[in-house]
């Protein structure tokens, strides 16, 4: 439940808690933005809060002494513009080190995991594979302290409604006693915890699995927090039995326009049609499922399934969901991914995503809106700009596809 946005070979995924940006004119951070500003915020915004049922001696004692934090605003502003390949991340997210270290802290908490996965159906594997990409396993759990980093970015205006709602949370979560102020730490984007939850998620989703009296997800003992990530996932419809995906190998002449997420079949449909898992076996029925190619034709292949998209309420970015599931197969025992990755090739930056669909829109190829997004819309014209030319629709935007691009409006 982590704030920041992906962007992998172009796709710019957004968390599923993320709201419309607002079109408020951008000013520098340095400037009509101060410390005193936002206590003039905090007055303003304090009959909300009571209004929502925060009591107002908790409210004026929690934020009387807020300070303007410029530079979680800044990385809120700039972060779209990170981008790396999916290869690139999951040879991080999925490294050698992070597999041993799964594989122990599983067995640190097997107890606790089991129980778990028994409650609420989430296998041990992904919990714990979250809670290693989320915070390295309780390492990395973040210290800035969250009603200061919500309420900065809610004055900040261009997400004024999804923070609000954050800086509501945050001081619901002291009024509950769950945790004290001094510990309300996180990452700078609110991000909590061992499996980083962000305030409301917490509200609604966090349970207190140790008996203790308290959801306490930011101490040393993870209980609650992998206990929280199970019910989170669960009430986002996790099926029990049902794995998030399974790398499979295309057939020789495949029709990649297949590969998409609205087209689902059986595993028994798509063997028909050649799909395998990387043994040349049917996959085993686990439901409808689509062909995902996060990096074209020249790249793995996977056929996902519901659960899939369950993780994808945690966050959007198909690589992180990749990262998640392998990294749970992994720990699991599984081996690496057998398909290759075209990694000759690099992320297309912010100016050259925009580049590619005033291109292809130029060439014919409408993709509706100029945004820098590589979507849906943009993946349907490059399909379309791939047939025409005799090229496999694969849909994959890459920076020789853009070279293609510009050679031909030179000619």
């Amino acid at each position: 439940m982590r704030w920041f946005h992906f962007v992998f070979m172009g796709l710019i995924a957004l968390p599923a808690q993320a709201e419309t940006v607002r079109a408020v004119p951008l000013v520098p951070v340095s400037a009509a933005r101060s410390t005193a500003g936002l206590q003039a915020w905090v007055t303003s915004f304090r009959p909300k809060a009571l209004a929502a049922g925060i009591a107002p001696d908790l409210y004026d004692s929690a934020m009387s002494d807020i300070r303007y934090d410029g530079q979680v605003v800044k990385r809120d502003r700039n972060q779209s513009e990170f981008t790396k390949t999916i290869w690139d991340y999951l040879d991080t997210a999925v490294s050698d080190l992070r597999i041993a270290n799964g594989k122990a802290a599983l067995k640190r908490e097997v107890r606790a995991l089991s129980a778990i996965e028994a409650q609420y159906g989430v296998p041990k594997e992904i919990v714990t594979a979250i809670w290693g990409l989320e915070s390295a396993y309780g390492t990395f759990r973040g210290s800035d302290p969250v009603l200061q980093s919500m309420a900065s970015l809610a004055y900040d205006a261009r997400r004024a409604t999804f923070f609000e709602k954050q800086v509501i949370a945050a001081l619901s979560i002291l009024q509950s006693g769950d945790t004290s102020k001094a510990n309300l730490g996180g990452s700078w984007a609110g991000a909590m915890g061992h499996t980083q939850f962000m305030p409301t998620s917490f509200i609604e989703h966090a349970v207190d699995w140790d008996k203790d009296g308290r959801r306490n997800i930011w101490d040393d003992d993870p209980q609650d927090a992998l206990a929280s990530t199970g019910a989170y996932l669960k009430a986002n419809g996790w099926t029990t039995g049902q794995p998030w995906g399974v790398e499979v190998r295309l057939p020789d002449g495949f029709d990649y326009l297949l590969a998409n997420r609205d087209t689902l079949k059986n595993p028994v449909e798509w063997a028909t049609l050649g799909v395998m898992d990387v043994k040349g076996q049917a996959v085993p029925e686990h439901g409808a499922a689509s062909i995902l190619l996060p990096a074209g034709a020249e790249g793995a292949a996977f056929m996902v399934f519901d659960n899939f998209e369950v993780l994808e309420s945690y966050n959007t970015a198909d690589a992180y969901v990749i990262a998640v599931g392998h990294l749970a197969d992994r720990i699991g025992g599984g081996g690496p991914l057998r398909g290759g990755w075209p990694r000759q090739d690099r992320a297309l930056n912010h100016g050259e995503r925009t580049e590619l669909q005033e291109r292809l829109t130029a060439q014919g190829f409408d993709t509706q809106k100029i945004d820098a997004k590589i979507g849906p819309l943009t993946v349907n014209a490059v399909r379309g700009w791939q047939l025409s030319h005799g090229l496999v629709p694969d849909g994959y935007a890459s920076p020789r596809l853009l070279a293609r691009l510009r050679e031909e409006a030179t000619r």
